[in-house]
């Protein structure tokens, strides 16, 4: 006879491992279990259900109009994680929570809810291996309530960087001498669809790299997951905005001999600013460039924006607006203050390498005109500010503002998927003309030194 849904046993084999956490600080464990019914859950009720799978990790959020409480354990053959949630009751948005599990879902298999108690909701995740669960609650923040995040990691993390590591053999032919210094072919014919704008009049017809380490590029979508970013009128979201170009922009320069390309995320899915400083530092990345999508107050403002980080303010109000609200993507996204993340600021060794920022500015530069030739600009030069995710010591580092999703004429124009390749195109010449004019060494190459010496 099926067990019924309402009510979801437990062996008492398992019972001395179970381990409970109170998801606000402060709470005592003994009047959390004492409480025959806590008076604070009156009214409770879910407002959201969300999932979002991806290769790194699935993220499962339940959002409710009043505080979160949980208490978790971890059962075995097979694998399920089982949730309690005191002082709530199933509800009609709570029973939608199975439905957003895909079958493709790496890491779970399905999520059944009933209410263990009258005051008590049980949740198990049915997983697909073994996994190491991060479970955490979040205060209201932008348009969310309380929210309780249940991260389902891998026991073996998954490292997205290896992959690039390792397709880097497919791009290194027999290389001559070092001291050769071999020259890069022009830049072959692509498909229509990503093939590149044509070499400006006076741009050098080729850069210096070694056939056996290319640059690498990592191209940071802004936003993912939890954390839409911007939506303008028509309810178009910047993080589905810069995705886009993003995936157009990686297919343009891996079909390049001399440039291998990395996405700090691939897929909707949130990835906190430091996790993407890190990702760029552990790929050797030569040149890093976030993508974004403006939203002003107002709708008149637009055109293209590049900015480059600065210690010592910003070059304007809306640049420093701007900074504060992309920095705030980590509360909206939602990260695990209690995990052993490293905050962004452990990522610098010194932010007044010049030379770095000199690098900055001037591959802003580049990308500020190549952007020019197919959409107007909302500044003539780059602009300063302090954004977290450009926090990297030692790597050329900017930020473009595509364009104003709250504009509604551009937004209309970012969700094209012609304005799109446009845009890609357009970034594209803008990293090969800095890499034309500098030849700088591949971080690589230097690496393979290093190791060498």
């Amino acid at each position: 006879m099926p067990r019924p849904s309402r009510l979801i046993a437990l062996t008492d084999a398992v019972a001395p491992r179970r381990r409970r956490f109170l998801g606000q600080a402060g709470a005592l464990l003994a009047a959390f279990t004492l409480t025959p019914r806590l008076g604070w859950a009156q009214g409770a009720a879910f407002v959201a259900v969300r999932a979002w799978p991806a290769e790194d990790y699935t993220r499962i959020t339940l959002e409710a109009n009043q505080p979160l409480h949980f208490e978790y354990q971890f059962v075995p053959d097979p694998d399920r994680l089982v949730i309690d949630l005191p002082g709530m009751s199933v509800d009609a948005v709570l029973k939608g929570l199975p439905s957003k599990i895909t079958p493709e879902d790496p890491y779970i298999q399905g999520v059944r809810v009933g209410q263990f108690r009258p005051d008590v909701v049980r949740v198990v995740i049915d997983l697909k291996q073994k996994a190491e669960p991060q479970i955490f609650t979040l205060d209201p923040v932008a348009q969310y309530r309380y929210r309780l995040v249940i991260d389902v990691y891998p026991t073996t993390p998954r490292d997205p960087i290896q992959a690039l590591l390792a397709d880097l053999g497919n791009k290194r032919a027999p290389s001559p001498p070092v001291a050769a210094a071999p020259q890069l072919s022009e830049t072959p014919d692509l498909p229509p669809a990503t093939s590149p704008p044509p070499r400006a009049k006076g741009t050098p017809a080729k850069a210096r790299a070694s056939a056996s380490a290319p640059y690498v590029v990592v191209i940071d979508p802004g936003h993912g997951g939890e954390d839409p970013g911007a939506i303008g009128r028509f309810g178009s979201r910047e993080k589905d905005v810069t995705l886009a170009v993003a995936r157009r922009l990686k297919r343009i320069l891996d079909a390049q001999p001399n440039l291998r390309c990395a996405l700090t995320r691939n897929d909707d899915y949130f990835v906190p600013l430091g996790e993407r400083v890190r990702r760029a530092r552990a790929a050797q990345a030569d040149l890093f460039v976030s993508i974004h999508a403006d939203a002003v107050v107002g709708s008149d403002a637009r055109g293209s924006s590049v900015y480059v980080l600065s210690d010592r303010g910003a070059s304007s109000t809306t640049a420093r607006w701007l900074a504060n609200k992309e920095n705030e993507a980590d509360l909206i996204g939602g990260v695990n203050l209690g995990s052993k993340n490293e905050h962004v600021a452990k990522t610098l060794l010194d932010l007044s390498l010049t030379a770095t920022m000199q690098d900055s500015a001037k591959l802003g530069r580049y990308l500020l005109s190549s952007l020019g030739e197919i959409n107007p600009l909302h500044k003539r030069d780059i602009e300063y500010a302090n954004f977290a995710v450009l926090r990297n010591p030692d790597v050329p580092a900017v930020l473009i503002e595509t364009a104003f999703i709250s504009n509604p004429l551009e937004e209309r124009r970012l969700t094209d998927p012609d304005y799109q390749e446009r845009l890609a195109q357009a970034i594209y010449k803008g990293l090969q003309r800095y890499l034309e004019a500098t030849s700088p060494t591949p971080r690589l190459l230097m690496a393979a030194r290093d190791g060498k010496g």
